[in-house]
């Protein structure tokens, strides 16, 4: 089994028009920035719950982004 975990990752996040907002994980923590935003929306202890913020953050009746690692 591999022990190595990488210091950092990022998620991009997509909807139906391209991108939404990324998802940076650093610390144990996920950092959620909207797309063309100048500030992160917040920080999070879970991927889950980082996703339901970026998604709450889309607006009401927003589909569920994919997301994807890079």
């Amino acid at each position: 089994m591999n022990t190595q975990t990488r210091p950092s990752a990022l998620w991009v996040a997509y909807g139906s028009r391209g991108v939404v907002g990324m998802i940076r994980r650093l610390d144990g923590r996920y950092t959620v920035t909207m797309a063309g935003a100048d500030a992160e929306l917040g920080a999070y202890p879970t991927m889950e719950i980082a996703k339901s913020a970026l998604h709450a953050h889309l607006g009401p009746g927003a589909d569920w982004p994919t997301f994807r690692e890079h």
